[in-house]
Parts: C-alpha cells; sequence; structure tokens
C-alpha cells in the first residue's frame, strides 16, 4: 500500500484547513455557546445575567412539557423512520420489476426531494384541511370527522404523513443502488434452487442491504429529529395541545417565541447528548447485524 506523500509539510493542512474551519465555525462554536448559555439564566427583561450551573438542566428534567414533548419525538420518529424506509425499500423493489420506462420512473420518485420541509408540509396541510381539502373530503364521505387542527391524533398522523412522503425519495435513491450492487447471478441461482421471490428478497437480497439500510436508518432518526421543523411550523405549530411538540421545536418555542434563552440552551444540549449517543448505540449495537458482504 503506498504513502501518500506532500512536498511540503504545510500543505496537508491547508488542504485541511477549509473543512476544519467549516466544523470549527458552525458545529463547535455554537455548541460551546449553547453550553455556555445553558448555565446562564436572565432576568425578565434580558438586563441581567447570572450563573446557575446545572439549574437550568435541573428544571427542564422536572418540566411535564419537556417529558411530554421528549415523548412524542419518540413516537414520531419511529413512525417516520419506520414507514420511510419501508415504503422506499418496497418502491425500490418494485422500480427494478419496471423493464420499459425504469428512468422516468425513477426521476419521478426523486423529485419530491427537492421540495423544501415546508413547502411540504402546507401542501399536505392544504390537502387534508378539513373545510377545503381535497382528500378531507372523502374521510368526511367515509364518516371520519377529520380535523387535524382540534385532533390530536390526526394531527400527528397529518405531520408523519408530510415527514415520510418528503424523505421517501432520498431513502429510494440509496435503496436503489444497494439493490443495483447486489449480483443478478445470486438471485438467479435461488430461483434455480425453487426459492420464491419472497423467499429469495429475505434470505438474499435484505441481508445484503444491510449495510445501506444501517446508514439510512442514522440519517433518518437524525432526519426525524431536526430536519422536521419545518414539517411541524408550518402545520401544526406544534399543536394541537402540544401534541406534536417535538424536542427541536420545544427548543424553537422556549428560546425564540417565549424568549426563555437558558432553559432553551439546556434543552439544545441535551437534545445534542440524546443525539450523540442513539447514534453511538446505533453503530456499537445494530452494527453487529450489518453483514458487508
Amino acid at each position: 500500500m503506498r504513502r501518500t506523500v506532500f512536498p511540503h509539510k504545510l500543505l496537508p493542512w491547508l488542504l485541511l484547513a477549509p473543512q476544519l474551519a467549516i466544523t470549527l465555525i458552525f458545529f463547535y462554536w455554537p455548541a460551546a455557546q449553547a453550553f455556555r448559555q445553558s448555565m446562564l439564566r436572565e432576568d425578565a427583561f434580558g438586563l441581567k445575567t447570572t450563573f446557575v450551573g446545572l439549574a437550568n438542566f435541573r428544571k427542564v428534567l422536572a418540566d411535564p412539557a419537556y417529558l411530554n414533548a421528549l415523548q412524542v419525538t419518540v413516537l414520531f420518529s419511529a413512525l417516520v423512520a419506520f414507514f420511510a424506509m419501508g415504503i422506499a425499500l418496497f418502491l425500490a423493489v418494485q422500480a427494478e420489476k419496471v423493464i420499459r420506462g425504469k428512468g422516468f420512473y425513477r426521476t419521478l420518485m426523486i423529485w419530491p426531494y427537492a421540495v423544501a420541509p415546508a413547502v411540504a408540509g402546507m401542501l399536505w396541510l392544504f390537502m387534508f384541511n378539513p373545510s377545503f381539502g381535497t382528500l378531507a373530503w372523502p374521510l368526511r364521505q367515509m364518516g371520519v370527522n377529520w380535523n387535524p387542527l382540534l385532533n390530536s391524533t390526526h394531527a400527528m398522523i397529518l405531520v408523519v404523513a408530510a415527514a415520510v412522503w418528503k424523505q421517501i425519495s432520498y431513502n429510494f435513491l440509496f435503496f436503489v443502488a444497494g439493490l443495483q450492487a447486489i449480483p443478478r447471478s445470486l438471485i438467479e441461482a435461488a430461483a434455480i434452487d425453487g426459492a420464491s421471490r419472497r423467499h429469495a428478497f429475505w434470505t438474499i437480497v435484505f441481508p445484503l442491504l444491510t449495510p445501506t439500510t444501517f446508514f439510512l436508518l442514522v440519517v433518518n432518526t437524525v432526519y426525524a429529529l431536526f430536519d422536521t421543523f419545518g414539517i411541524i411550523h408550518a402545520v401544526t405549530g406544534g399543536g394541537p395541545g402540544k401534541a406534536t411538540e417535538t424536542l427541536v421545536y420545544k427548543v424553537y418555542n422556549d428560546g425564540f417565541v417565549n424568549l426563555i434563552m437558558g432553559d432553551s440552551a439546556a434543552q439544545s444540549v441535551i437534545l445534542m447528548v440524546i443525539v450523540i449517543l442513539l447514534t453511538a448505540f446505533q453503530f456499537r449495537y445494530i452494527e453487529r447485524r450489518v453483514h458487508y458482504g
């Protein structure tokens, strides 16, 4: 294995400097500022700042509203990750069966990913608006009193559906790439041995897709925790009755709406720790079951 030798010792650092600068400015510096702010408390007028140590963390962790946001986040993230990955895998498998117009079909599947989260949320809100929504009318005809503005279950279904629809295209791309990397000879050999398509999928195809599935599990978890803020803000605003208020939305609500900067900063630090621990857990335990071939 050949080693890369640079003509000057300063050159590697110059090549790394842009990435290091971006990481320091946009990750470490904001994280340090959030941690510092989480140990401070301002008066009602924002004129005096007092160091309170871990008091903000104790207050946040004892707040029933924060514990409710934690429960909502766990449910919301699990539903989004499961359905976004499951539907994308199904569509990717079906796309591999299409012979004519396969490229056009794949292109149509990719388009939703170009839509901004807030726009995606508004599209679904218009379609399922209880007064004039095109898809709310059939629900009313079937006797379903659909109203995501008042019913917490309906609101959760709506934001999950919008978040899943937005993320399916991203997952679809990776699953298609993973399916194309699987040798056709393995599937043909299984067919010759008499294995059905379903049996071949679960015993050959899906195990070979586990690296892609693991990668998407991490990405979808982070997506559900952070990138769905625009959808929730546009569709429900965390309501009704905080039924769709996730952790990241509560950080925004307490910090930018209610101006409780200490509590908001403490929540952001806790959320960062949760994401780090969750990602570490996924790499430590779930990756053991990943087959890299």
